[in-house]
């Protein structure tokens, strides 16, 4: 591994649009886009840096051209991604302020593009365990009781906040977290054999009755306040990563690497 390849990648959520220091911004041309990649290091390793929604959050969840991102990422070499995301709870057991490696979710999206495999060739996903089991495994391990180990996201399109209804029939079909952007994030890395885990920071309960308004600002308060927690975790995950970690082949390489192949904007 070339010092111009990445094997980590960082995806940064909402409330965190840097890690770096003194980053080396690429521009890397995509066939779905060009996106903005920030290059630096995390724990001694070099890593990609991206944040989802850009760095002034202009970008609303429904809009964001997540195969630009991984298409970005993985051509630069990456192998894992550590990424955050904010969630609401939907369980009492995931308290505001926790952070949930979450290892399942539930799809309510609709109309994003979600595979790579839309043109020439069809490819069927495995997606019985969508994050990466051993990066959830290390993880889970050496960030300890500081985080709860698992949990059930429900990917809403956004950006508007569920209703009461809503959040009932999330809570009913066996979702304990929401969030607007994992999904089809960790799909199509996977699509590319690039291994993810998440670090979701609870911010609100959503739309359950409690004695505060949801509202975007106070999740973004929350997100301030949890900057340097999930910056921690994100370093120590890193550096926890073997330096020989592959992710699982889901995906033919020989069909991943057609898909790096194709031409770019």
């Amino acid at each position: 591994m070339t010092e111009s390849r990445a094997p980590i990648a960082v995806i940064g959520g909402s409330g965190l649009y840097s890690i770096f220091d003194n980053p080396e911004i690429q521009v890397v041309a995509t066939p779905y886009g060009s996106v903005e990649i920030a290059r630096g290091g995390v724990a001694g390793a070099p890593a990609a840096f991206l944040p989802r929604h850009r760095a002034d959050h202009s970008v609303a969840p429904h809009l964001i051209d997540y195969r630009a991102n991984i298409w970005a990422l993985a051509s630069l070499g990456a192998r894992a991604i550590v990424s955050t995301a904010a969630v609401g709870s939907l369980d009492a057991a995931y308290p505001v302020g926790s952070i949930v490696l979450p290892d399942q979710y539930l799809d309510r999206t609709h109309g994003r593009a979600d595979t790579f495999y839309d043109r020439g060739s069809v490819q069927h996903l495995a997606s019985a365990d969508p994050f990466c089991p051993r990066l959830h495994g290390i993880a889970a391990d050496v960030l300890g009781e500081t985080v709860i180990a698992s949990g059930t996201v429900a990917v809403i399109q956004g950006p508007r906040f569920s209703t009461r209804a809503e959040s009932q029939w999330f809570r009913a079909a066996g979702a304990h977290l929401v969030n607007m952007t994992l999904y089809p994030e960790v799909a199509l890395a996977a699509e590319l054999n690039v291994g993810t885990v998440t670090l979701a920071f609870v911010t609100d309960n959503d739309a359950t009755p409690s004695d505060e308004e949801l509202s975007a600002a106070l999740v973004f308060e929350r997100l301030h306040a949890a900057r340097p927690r999930l910056i921690d975790a994100i370093e120590t995950i890193a550096d926890a990563i073997p330096v020989d970690y592959t992710a699982r082949e889901l995906i033919p390489a020989a069909e991943v690497a057609a898909v790096l192949a194709r031409r770019t904007e």
